[in-house]
């Protein structure tokens, strides 16, 4: 039973149209999942235009660094002034950045806008998330967690062929400009269907905490993204960087301690329960970010794969989580959320082992299984976190935990972008410095020259014997990579076994944090 003042359904003025309003929903949260795959196939068209090719990667990083300080700011707000006004607000903000995208005249000003649009996108998911767990009580939660799971899956398929044939029959423009029907019909039955009744109150806000926040988090990310790549890691810029960061979040803490109304408050961290739960979070973001990102690699420049084939291999995790996240419903009704959890962690587990067995000339239906196997654990051990979160907190703060949560999930996915990028390069740069002498002449010696084999791309610059050789040395780099998914599994394991195995409800002070 939820805790807190007011029950889901007086919050919410009954909610009498539930299925529209999830409609409206689903529409929102496509938005935010098509952004995220559906630039990838038309990159060659946008730097044609624009140019900057060494830029392109700020693209999709700005992206993903504005939307994940954002998240928590969006949860503690949507607690306050309500879910609907915040849903709003984002995504109204998202399609501005859209049309301003489309209207991009250099990739400098694309950069800019996208960030924009990651303005916009870090309310769309976690208030999308935070109103279903409002609609629905927990024995139907899983079913919808599963519904808006299958958005990303189905994104992830569709995002990268729709963005190739609009880069090709149209204009790479459109990408962007296709999110405004979409946008406005979700508005529209949203703003039509979903009653809000929130109590109108005078609210401190936390502007100095929420620039905090934002100023060290995007530090750390920037630093994490740029380590390695734009600069070493013991650089001064680097250091300098993450210094700054630990420095803006000590003041963030000393902040929260003392605002009136925070926008992270310190129980948020302060208990067990919540702790262990935000914890598992991060270790999802790791595996997730671990695999999307290797797996293609693996498939093509290792097996040999075609890009189609490759991306099938992930597209079966994407298929398995919403299937997995739907069924977790009736497993945590009957074992607990954390033991269901926990099962999920297993499954990601098994997956890590089997990618870690893979040899070198093993079939690609191996790893295929491998990635439905981690869809299936990832699906059991997003779902049980987050509905369990927001049965153990009423209205007013579920919106924080479920922003909270996300925001470590999205923390998870930059920090494990970096980790297992740096584990991977070290990798194959120690191979390709190891060549014998007979072939290190004919050797790529940098990451970039090496990764052009992927796809088949560039190795017909390589006798059979060096292409041999570099092969083999990706295979040792994605073999690291798939080493670590392992290890960070078991990392999620034991965080769940320190958690508490009941969910209960949290009791506040009547002033609240």
């Amino acid at each position: 039973m939820d805790t807190g003042s007011r029950t889901q359904r007086e919050a919410a003025g009954g909610y009498l149209h539930r299925g529209r309003v999830l409609f409206g929903l689903v529409l929102a949260m496509g938005l935010a999942a098509m952004d995220a795959t559906i630039v990838s196939t038309a990159v060659p068209s946008i730097v044609r235009d624009l140019g900057g090719f060494s830029l392109f990667t700020w693209v999709f990083s700005i992206y993903l660094l504005v939307q994940a300080v954002m998240v928590p700011i969006y949860g503690k707000l949507s607690d306050l002034y309500g879910r609907k006004p915040v849903l709003f607000f984002g995504t109204g903000v998202f399609l501005l950045g859209s049309v301003l995208c489309g209207l991009s005249f250099s990739m400098i000003s694309l950069i800019a806008f996208r960030a924009v649009q990651g303005v916009g996108a870090g309310a769309i998911q976690p208030t999308v998330t935070t109103l279903a767990g409002d609609m629905y009580d927990v024995r139907e939660r899983a079913r919808i967690q599963g519904a808006l799971s299958s958005v990303w899956g189905i994104s992830a398929v569709v995002g990268p062929a729709l963005g190739g044939l609009l880069s090709e029959y149209a204009s790479w423009r459109w990408i962007f400009y296709i999110n405004l029907p979409v946008g406005a019909l979700a508005l529209l039955v949203v703003g039509i269907y979903l009653k809000e009744s929130v109590e109108k109150t005078h609210h401190e806000l936390d502007y100095q905490g929420a620039a905090l926040l934002a100023l060290g988090v995007g530090l750390v990310i920037f630093g994490l993204l740029e380590g390695g790549v734009g600069w070493p890691w013991l650089s001064p810029q680097i250091v300098g960087v993450f210094v700054l960061a630990i420095l803006l979040l000590a003041a963030f803490v000393r902040r929260e301690h003392r605002a009136a109304e925070p926008t992270l408050p310190p129980w948020v961290f302060g208990r067990r329960l919540l702790v262990g739960a935000n914890l598992s979070a991060a270790v999802l973001g790791l595996l997730t970010i671990g695999l999307t990102t290797f797996l293609p690699t693996y498939a093509q420049g290792v097996l040999g794969a075609g890009a189609v084939a490759a991306g099938f291999s992930l597209a079966v995790m994407s298929i398995g989580w919403p299937l997995a996240s739907t069924f977790s419903g009736r497993l945590y009704l009957r074992i607990g959320f954390r033991d269901t959890a926990l099962i999920g962690s297993l499954f990601c587990l098994a997956s890590g082992v089997v990618f870690s067995l893979l040899p070198q000339s093993s079939p690609l239906w191996l790893a295929t299984a491998g990635s439905f196997i981690m869809g299936l654990g990832l699906g059991l051990l997003s779902t049980p976190i987050v509905v369990g979160l927001q049965q153990v907190v009423g209205w007013e703060r579920r919106g924080t935990v479920t922003g909270a949560n996300m925001f470590t999930r999205q923390l998870g996915q930059a920090v494990g972008a970096a980790l297992f990028g740096t584990i991977a390069n070290s990798a194959l740069l120690g191979w390709l410095s190891r060549a014998p002498s007979d072939i290190s002449g004919r050797v790529p010696h940098t990451v970039d020259a090496a990764s052009r084999l992927l796809g088949g791309n560039g190795a017909h610059t390589l006798d059979s014997q060096a292409a041999s050789y570099v092969r083999h040395g990706l295979y040792l780099a994605a073999h690291h990579v798939f080493l670590a998914l392992a290890a960070f599994a078991l990392l999620g394991i034991v965080v769940l076994l320190a958690t508490p195995r009941r969910f209960e409800p949290l009791h506040f002070e009547k002033r609240g944090p």
